[in-house]
């Protein structure tokens, strides 16, 4: 069974309806697992990873394969509550596929449903990856040891929606697509006291306003100013009262980098920042840095000038030249481990990514599915 266009959207709108947060996509799993389980089989060997049970593995055996191309879509939803009036707007309270990621896996579906009738020369591998908003499934995917034997790909594709491409649109570059992400924490301890005594404490506000001044520098002093690097602190919290002096402020905030040795640079530069100011101000400065598994999405070289090729002299195919986007996703780390292309596909909507709004034009299922079945058959011919 090949699922039409009347079929996949019907699907994404189910999707739509049951979002799950991460590494609680039981439904989803169980509904994506009803959909595959009504294609033909005789292709297909379907595997559930015991150590990570909201995945799915389902690879397509090729008829004399050389390679196993892998094809990796994300499963999980947002914190998001939906604001959009859609007939089909989620059932889950406070939680929405507002990231598109329904659009993912229906895309995933509309390919494994061609290639189940239509066997593949090269085996193909579908992962349909849990937790890739919060709980780098990647990482935990890979390191769980899920790609084994038959089920090890030798590259890796996937894509991510984007609302301000038009609907079936295809978007690329070479080098870096997504930004990688680090999570910076920082809690500086020093001593509570009177405001009217302030030789009696030691003021982490004072000691915070400073520190935060000077991690504004990493980005403009530096860095590269070719480079693109972002620092955001977006939460500080310290006192109780306004005449008692803070004896502990905590900083929130993150670090986002087009490249793994940018992100480290920044990572080591604010480790000395830290340093100093605990030196400076004699206090205790805690810096924790999680990365997780949100690196740059990387693409190789080599394979994304033959997946641009491919685009671009597709005549059914709208391609665009994209620029980075400081955005984080956890296929980064997958293809810092397995050469691989991540690109965009148009969903034309006004709203943006993680918005309680967006609302994917419908019209780019059928067209991504076209397109990326057209440059899987290209890359097994090559």
């Amino acid at each position: 069974m090949i699922l039409s266009e009347a079929e996949l959207i019907e699907i994404r709108r189910h999707l739509h309806q049951i979002p799950e947060l991460a590494l609680k996509e039981f439904q989803t799993h169980d509904y994506l697992l009803s959909i595959i389980d009504q294609l033909k089989q005789d292709y297909l060997e379907i595997e559930i990873p015991q150590k990570l049970p909201t995945a799915i593995l389902v690879l397509v055996k090729g008829s004399n394969p050389k390679r196993t191309i892998g094809y990796r879509t994300d499963i999980d939803a947002l914190p998001v509550t939906e604001k959009t009036g859609l007939s089909y707007s989620s059932k889950h309270s406070n939680i929405m596929h507002a990231c598109g990621h329904d659009i993912h896996m229906t895309v995933a579906l509309g390919l494994l449903s061609y290639f189940s009738e239509n066997q593949p020369q090269d085996n193909l591998l579908f992962f349909f990856q849990p937790a890739e908003e919060s709980e780098s499934g990647g990482k935990k995917a890979y390191e769980l040891g899920i790609f084994h034997d038959q089920f090890k790909p030798d590259e890796f594709y996937g894509l991510h929606d984007n609302p301000n491409l038009p609907a079936g649109a295809i978007g690329c570059r070479i080098g870096t697509l997504f930004a990688g992400t680090t999570e910076v924490n920082i809690d500086v301890n020093g001593k509570s006291g009177h405001a009217a005594f302030p030789q009696n404490a030691n003021d982490t506000v004072v000691a915070s306003a400073s520190l935060i001044m000077q991690i504004q520098t990493i980005i403009s002093r530096s860095i590269d100013p070719i480079q693109s690097g972002v620092i955001t602190l977006g939460k500080v919290e310290a006192g109780t009262i306004r005449n008692v002096i803070a004896g502990h402020t905590r900083i929130e905030g993150t670090i986002r980098g087009l490249t793994q040795k940018m992100i480290l640079e920044i990572d080591d530069r604010l480790r000395d920042i830290c340093q100093g100011i605990a030196r400076s101000y004699n206090m205790e400065v805690k810096l924790k840095l999680n990365q997780g598994g949100y690196w740059p999405v990387e693409n190789d070289p080599e394979l994304t000038k033959k997946f641009i090729s491919y685009m671009k002299n597709n005549p059914e195919v709208k391609y665009i030249e994209t620029p980075p986007a400081m955005t984080g996703e956890d296929f980064g780390f997958l293809l810092a481990k397995f050469p691989g292309v991540m690109f965009w596909l148009g969903v034309e909507d006004d709203s943006e990514l993680h918005s309680a709004t967006l609302t994917p034009n419908e019209k780019s299922i059928m067209r991504g599915v076209d397109a990326v079945k057209g440059f899987l058959i290209n890359r097994m011919e090559n």
